[in-house]
């Protein structure tokens, strides 16, 4: 008898655990991970298309801040104009563009609406995730509103997809005739599309290099042919700063000095000087950047 009361008092819990379920939905959420990836992929695309500034500025569902990045060159008022755009996409889940041009269009009206959550300036966009509106993103101070929208649309982007997509993104396959082919002259196989934050170079080389240190990538050195002398550590030589993050020297000082060579992993820290000083013969490596 204890146990058939068991059985029905299992049953019972069991019940109210489904009914429960029943009333309460699960929602997705914006993470702080999320938000850096929408601004890095929003930053990628200005940089590609010589964009001149901008903040971009990422909220949550409830329009509360999780992200802001103001790109070089951008006026100060800039970022709380990012702020209004990322809000008012997010908490009337359209964007700001539809606003713009229902102002202009003729309902003046709108713009008596509370500046704390309405701003209807082109350059904001809802961030959507299987169908969801998670969070909002904003841009202001970019060449133009049309540019500002673009940045904005493409930060968006970077999460669309399913639920995965906030953390991860869409498959790369790279068939074996592609990947020779970059071998054979030294190529970039994956540039960071999408705002990830990583690289993958299929590297050849014949011959000594430059000292190089980037700022703010990490190599992940994976050989597969050939060997070479490689330097770490120490003092450039002579180093010039030639693009944002990037400096080359002729030579380094110091370091810690090593044979690398078929099989071999090493891993150079970002700030780290690293140089391939000699070479035995053409070497094939994978390098994977990691900012």
């Amino acid at each position: 008898m204890n146990f058939i009361k068991s059985i029905a008092v299992a049953l019972m819990l069991l019940g109210m655990v489904i009914t429960s379920q029943a009333q309460v939905s699960e929602k997705k959420s914006l993470t702080l991970d999320g938000a850096k990836r929408v601004i890095a992929a929003a930053v990628d695309y200005a940089k590609r298309n010589n964009a001149p500034g901008g903040v971009i500025a990422v909220v949550d569902e409830g329009g509360n801040l999780m992200a802001l990045e103001r790109l070089d060159g951008t006026f100060a008022a800039g970022a709380n104009i990012s702020i209004g755009k990322a809000r008012t996409a997010v908490l009337f889940k359209r964007p700001t563009k539809v606003f713009e041009d229902i102002i202009k269009n003729g309902r003046t009206a709108m713009v008596a609406l509370p500046d704390a959550f309405f701003t209807p300036l082109q350059g904001g966009v809802p961030i959507i995730v299987d169908g969801e509106v998670v969070g909002g993103v904003g841009v202001s101070g970019a060449a133009s509103a049309q540019q500002d929208e673009e940045l904005a649309i493409a930060g968006a982007n970077a999460l669309a997809g399913s639920a995965e997509g906030m953390m991860g993104a869409a498959v790369s396959y790279y068939p074996k005739d592609q990947v020779a082919a970059a071998f054979a002259k030294g190529a970039v196989l994956f540039g960071g599309e999408g705002g990830r934050n990583y690289m993958v170079h299929a590297s050849h080389r014949e011959k000594a290099g430059m000292a190089e240190v980037h700022t703010l990538d990490a190599d992940i050195i994976y050989v597969l042919e050939g060997s070479a002398t490689f330097v770490t550590g120490g003092t450039v030589v002579a180093g010039k700063t030639i693009e944002p993050n990037e400096i080359r020297g002729t030579a380094i000082n110091g370091g810690e000095t090593r044979t690398i060579a078929k099989g071999d992993v090493i891993i150079v820290p970002n700030g780290t000087p690293h140089w391939f000083k000699e070479v035995s013969g053409p070497i094939n490596y994978y390098v994977v950047k990691v900012r």
